[in-house]
């Protein structure tokens, strides 16, 4: 009975702060990656070959895909005359209450590591942080990866070697991330050397933890006939976005991106809680420093191996640095009421305190444009919608090809007019002599929407002066050129 209580309440806290966490971004937009996996799961269910060789093609994640597969029908479904909206709908639920669990975790284990008030610092810090709120609005897979080592870790500290659900967990969050992989080779090393095992139970814990590799390599292997398909692709997204990788990466831009997810207050607070967490709690600290550690290990084992440097790749760390935050203004209460430790690490406390409360109106600000950019940019994927939807239909498929400025907008095009996404390709990536070419209205409309900040080529495709405008609004502007043979 208890149990059941305690799961009926973390169910409710995880809706809770998912429900809080859209009510903080106001809106949501599922990103590029995710569109694809939602096309490429259509796709399969009609019996179609996945082309992944397609310009700025993501990489193929098995349960992104799965996922995909699922959501299949939801992708057919017409809402409005546009293909795939329920689909949309329902994914951007799951990402929010992904993002729920993640916060509700975070609160978990900062709780049973340095106490719950350190607990409510850190879930605190992390539903305020615009990344995360970011990532998690925009329904990136990263977030439920990061929520899935999470719950392995609550796991195995209310029950030490538990191994199974441990490695369970795990599996699972290697269909969405490869560093999992590394998470379940430390554990199986953590249980062979801390207890003891027989064969049949070591073997049972090394199928466990083949599962991610062993699926997604032959996934790869299967569609594309790459054993290496991923990690090749992703290599050359990279590249072709001029995107930081290597030893150099990881030195000079990797510090940089954990500060813009926790910033100054939070890193200050981070590392005080860290010394005197080794210096008073030094049991207590050892499991999230670990987990850091091995996360920051397979962060650099994959930008050595070439794989870009992102601030997604970082929020496991972000989340242990949030703990260990709390830990710095609350871990003091953790220690006897005469212990002479607790006066120096009490004043540290109110300094972190201070530091979060000066820069409170700045992390207000940030939320507030992220707020402000998913509002302009919902309004102007909301224009493209429009000249799909039926009747009538500026953009449809009885005028083919159809590109557009740049790749961005291709997913989207392709679930809303339910074709695959090769059907529908960038104009900088080759040029058209008929169709139709979707323009954006202006270059604000570029800039607000379809150009990453962090992209190398900025270049905004214009329409062939053959070509005749034949309609748009105040985001988006339809050209074609139809001929006998293509219409």
């Amino acid at each position: 009975m208890g149990a059941t209580r305690s799961k009926a309440q973390a169910a409710a806290s995880v809706v809770a702060l998912a429900a809080i966490s859209w009510l903080i971004v106001g809106r949501g937009l599922v990103n590029y990656d995710t569109l694809y996996s939602l096309v490429w799961g259509r796709q399969i269910t009609q019996g179609q070959s996945l082309i992944l060789t397609t310009p700025f093609a993501p990489t193929l994640h098995p349960l992104g895909t799965l996922l995909g597969l699922i959501l299949a029908p939801f992708s057919k479904t017409v809402v409005a005359g546009v293909h795939g909206v329920a689909a949309t709908d329902i994914l951007l639920v799951l990402a929010f209450l992904a993002l729920g669990a993640l916060i509700w975790l975070t609160y978990k284990l900062g709780s049973f590591w340095f106490g719950p008030w350190a607990g409510v610092l850190a879930a605190l810090i992390m539903i305020t942080r615009r990344p995360l709120l970011d990532f998690g609005a925009r329904a990136f897979i990263d977030i439920p990866y990061v929520a899935l080592v999470l719950a392995a870790a609550l796991v195995e500290s209310r029950r030490r070697r538990a191994a199974a659900p441990v490695l369970g967990l795990l599996a699972v969050a290697g269909l969405i991330r490869p560093e999992a992989w590394a998470f379940s080779a430390a554990y199986i090393i953590y249980l062979w050397f801390s207890g003891e095992h027989t064969p049949r139970q070591v073997a049972g814990w090394l199928a466990v933890a083949a599962i991610g590799p062993v699926i997604w390599l032959l996934g790869d292997l299967l569609i594309t006939g790459d054993l290496l398909a991923s990690l090749s692709g992703t290599q050359q997204n990279g590249r072709e976005l001029g995107r930081a990788t290597g030893l150099s990466g990881i030195v000079t831009v990797a510090p940089r991106r954990l500060g813009e997810i926790l910033r100054e207050p939070v890193l200050f607070g981070a590392l005080g809680g860290l010394a005197f967490g080794w210096w008073a709690l030094r049991d207590r600290v050892r499991p999230p420093l670990l987990i850091a550690a091995v996360a920051m290990a397979a962060f650099c084992l994959l930008a050595i191996a070439g794989l870009p440097i992102v601030g997604r790749y970082l929020l496991l760390p972000a989340v242990i640095g949030a703990i260990f935050c709390g830990a710095g203004v609350f871990g003091w209460r953790e220690l006897a009421a005469g212990d002479k430790r607790r006066q120096p690490w009490a004043w540290f406390a109110v300094l972190t305190i201070l530091l979060l409360v000066v820069f409170t109106p700045v992390q207000v600000s940030r939320i507030s444009n992220l707020r402000y950019a998913l509002k302009r940019q919902e309004q102007i994927q909301g224009d493209l919608r429009a000249l799909v939807r039926q009747p009538p239909a500026l953009i449809n498929r009885s005028c083919t090809p159809i590109s557009v400025p740049n790749h961005r907008p291709v997913p989207l095009l392709a679930l809303w007019l339910n074709v695959p996404a090769d059907q529908i390709f960038s104009a900088a990536d080759r040029p058209q002599r008929s169709g139709q070419f979707i323009a954006t209205a202006s270059a604000q409309v570029a800039s607000d929407y379809i150009l990453d900040p962090r992209d190398k080529n900025r270049l905004v495709v214009q329409p062939p002066t053959s070509f005749k405008q034949v309609g748009g609004n105040s985001s988006w502007r339809v050209y074609q050129r139809c001929l006998p043979a293509s219409g």
